[in-house]
């Protein structure tokens, strides 16, 4: 290999390298340990809704995974859900004084996402699940317009609370 054939080769490596490190990362990390709570509900659980008080909001913007994400969340979830499904529906919803917004990695794998379709005219989100798996959803509260963390209340219930 000739001088400038080597000169090219470690230009093209140190561009690529420097390319990867700065790649914002592509997938939030539903492996990691909640934030909040790993909650297990088994269809017609008592306390029903069931809430969470957390903080929305994040850094990392949601809209990367694509589906309509919208607003901004953390890597780790937020909450984990263990459900073991029935004959009910299951309504995941965030309530607020900021706008906030949902996305969850179901049990299949894919990415549910809503903003504002909790109630017209309001600033809250709703993902409902008319006949929801049992497994695994991992739960993130986002904040829609700005990376900063905000009061929110999550509400996990069998209660049909939009008929959208």
């Amino acid at each position: 290999m000739t001088n400038s054939s080597r000169l090219i080769a470690t230009s093209a490596a140190a561009l690529v390298a420097a390319m990867f490190a700065t790649a914002p990362a592509a997938a939030q990390n539903f492996s990691a340990e909640p934030t909040y709570e790993t909650v297990a509900l088994e269809a017609g659980f008592p306390e029903d809704p069931h809430i969470v008080q957390l903080q929305s909001g994040g850094d990392i913007d949601a809209s990367h995974l694509g589906g309509g994400c919208v607003g901004f969340i953390a890597d780790a979830p937020d909450v984990r859900l263990n459900y073991t499904a029935g004959n009910f529906p299951l309504s995941i919803t965030s309530i607020a004084d900021t706008d906030t917004t949902l996305v969850i990695n179901g049990p299949d794998g894919q990415w549910y996402c809503d903003d504002d379709g909790a109630e017209q005219g309001s600033h809250d989100a709703l993902v409902a699940f008319n006949s929801p798996q049992s497994g695994q959803y991992d739960i993130w509260v986002g904040t829609y317009s700005e990376a900063a963390l905000n009061d929110a209340t999550l509400f996990i219930t069998e209660r049909v609370l939009n008929e959208q």
